[in-house]
């Protein structure tokens, strides 16, 4: 593996969550759900009995202030519950005895009080198989001291894709193995353990929680696919492993909806940032037919997207969403965070159906709500495509002029999937007739990995632009956006646009002060299953270090602008102006 984009930059600090590690709780602990009053907590004894909640307001839990029991009935089915009466943007610290007394501790802070402008500091990623734990990508989380962590789908892959063979995972026993497998400690290290024990998680799903590509609202049978036995299944488990509220919609009217998971999830933290988390995979319409590669079928497929009536969210969780990024403008929240799976960002078309690209009318209508209504500092946090691009989002009333959103977008992962986006795009694109097979050994001659993002962001490039769309990164619209990535002899100036040749998580962080947000990609080399086994000391001793760096200035809101003219002395002014 020679990554010489890492030999630039410098190391990560690595420093292991403290707390200890029993075979009676294989998995630690976990919390998440996080509110200003509560948050939920979980754990996985091998033990069955009672399992033993505590939290304090201190390490040395001389001050507990909340307990409850939960029943392990079956060793493979985690116990969890909500732990509520809790004060808003406090540090809490808790633990899990199970019926053979063994413990573990965690901590968690709730969140900021409404009205609060205290910062805030949180990470993302999402997509890591199994056969390539112990996950060294993300191996510097824990010592982030992070508000949360947003898991985006694919926490497990219902399928294997390298590594020893097992069959697809298809049934509840099959799932809660994938999530077992995740969580569990290998060569000695288990990151995951020490992330959930540490920061607390919200987490969402996308297909391989069930299987590849699934369209949840797609009709089978006499219901849709989120009716199925292994939708079902899929569902249990991903809901047992995360320590997540178990809500089902009702009252919608709506069949895909009625009875099923719901994990939208929206959170205000002060008056920093709203965090929205949707599932764009549960009721979602199948998607179109795939790109074929013509000029004629992209006439095709670019059309149905536009005018079909096809969603991907869903009408009840898409006017959620509207909802709550209306009434967040309207609070005076400056960062709105809207966490998708699948990126929103046109990618081009191949492989577009899975993407808000094949759902381009209900893409537009979210994208114009955003623009019309004037809500500001919106950001697209997305998974999915094993890698890091960035760009500013447009959409196309007419399908002919592309008009600036206002939002814009950030893809993260993966923490571990053979192969990220790079050499994925680069094996698609040659399939589908776009690259040559000189083209694909000259990528392949590249010496670096900034040499090869650079030929990726041409290849994306080259089949975004033709089609109107903007091209990889925040120049030319109008975002206030500065480059954070340092000046490298012989390179200039690295780019922050993309990250298509690593595995890692991205942190956002938001000043206190200013509302600056500054965003910070984190990655290692990627690794095959065979480099892990051959070597796995070389592999789990890669340290995480900066793949893209770059900070964004927030928009004011309209009470900061108020304050800010009334120091101007400029109120008065304005006012008899709009008279």
């Amino acid at each position: 593996m020679n990554h010489p984009r890492f030999g630039f930059l410098a190391a990560a600090l690595i420093v292991a969550y403290a707390s200890p590690s029993l075979a009676a709780l294989p998995n630690g602990v976990a919390s998440g759900d996080v509110t200003q009053n509560s948050a939920w907590l979980w754990a996985r004894s091998d033990t069955t009995g009672l399992v033993t909640f505590e939290v304090a307001t201190d390490a040395a839990f001389a001050n507990v202030v909340n307990t409850f029991n939960a029943a392990v009935v079956d060793p493979m089915q985690p116990v969890k519950g909500m732990a509520n009466g809790l004060a808003a943007g406090q540090q809490y610290y808790y633990r899990a005895t199970d019926a053979t007394l063994s413990s573990f501790n965690g901590s968690f802070r709730t969140a900021a009080a409404a009205g609060s402008h205290n910062g805030l500091r949180f990470g993302v990623s999402g997509d890591w198989r199994g056969e390539l734990a112990p996950y060294p990508a993300i191996k510097n989380v824990a010592s982030k001291n992070l508000d949360f962590f947003v898991k985006h789908g694919d926490t497990i892959y219902a399928e294997r894709y390298s590594g020893p063979a097992q069959p697809t995972a298809s049934t509840l026993a099959d799932y809660r193995d994938r999530h077992n497998e995740v969580l569990s400690t290998r060569y000695g290290m288990n990151t995951w353990q020490d992330v959930r024990a540490s920061t607390p998680v919200f987490a969402g799903i996308d297909d391989h929680e069930v299987v590849n590509d699934f369209a949840g609202g797609s009709p089978v049978g006499s219901g849709y696919y989120n009716d199925t036995q292994r939708y079902q299944d899929g569902l249990q488990a991903f809901r047992e492993y995360m320590p997540i509220a178990d809500t089902n919609y009702a009252g919608t009217g709506d069949a895909r909806f009625d009875g099923k998971p719901n994990l939208y999830r929206a959170q205000q933290f002060g008056s920093d940032a709203l965090m929205i988390m949707t599932d764009a995979r549960s009721f979602r319409d199948a998607e179109l037919a795939p790109w074929n590669g013509t000029q004629a079928d992209a006439q095709r497929f670019l059309t149905e997207s536009a005018t079909q009536d096809r969603t991907m969210l869903g009408r009840t969780q898409l006017d959620q969403v509207k909802s709550d990024l209306s009434q967040a403008q309207q609070d005076g929240v400056t960062w709105k965070f809207l966490h998708i799976a699948e990126p929103t960002q046109n990618l081009g078309l191949a492989a577009a159906g899975d993407r808000y690209e094949g759902y381009e009318r209900e893409r537009t209508e979210l994208l114009s709500y955003i623009k019309n209504e004037g809500i500001d500092n919106v950001v697209f946090v997305t998974a999915d495509i094993h890698g890091t691009l960035v760009n500013n989002l447009t959409y196309s009333p007419d399908g002919v002029n592309q008009i600036e959103s206002g939002a814009w977008e950030i893809s993260t992962g993966a923490v571990a999937f053979e192969q990220p986006f790079g050499p994925t795009v680069v094996n698609l694109a040659a399939s589908l007739g776009l690259l040559t097979p000189d083209q694909v050994a000259y990528y392949n001659s590249l010496p670096s990995d900034i040499a090869k993002d650079q030929f990726i962001k041409g290849l994306v490039n080259a089949q975004v632009l033709p089609l109107g769309y903007s091209g990889l990164g925040l120049e030319g619209s109008g975002i206030p956006f500065t480059n954070l990535m340092p000046t490298v002899p012989g390179y200039g100036q690295l780019d922050y646009s993309l990250a298509t040749h690593s595995y890692g998580w991205t942190e956002f962080e938001i000043d206190a002060a200013t509302g600056e947000l500054i965003v910070t990609t984190w990655g290692i080399p990627d690794y095959s299953y065979d480099e892990l086994t051959a070597n796995p000391d070389l592999i789990t001793g890669l340290a995480p270090q900066i793949v893209s760096r770059f900070s964004v200035t927030a928009v004011p809101e309209p009470e900061t602008w108020a304050m800010l003219l009334a120091g101007l002395g400029l109120v008065g002014l304005v006012a008899r102006r709009r008279l």
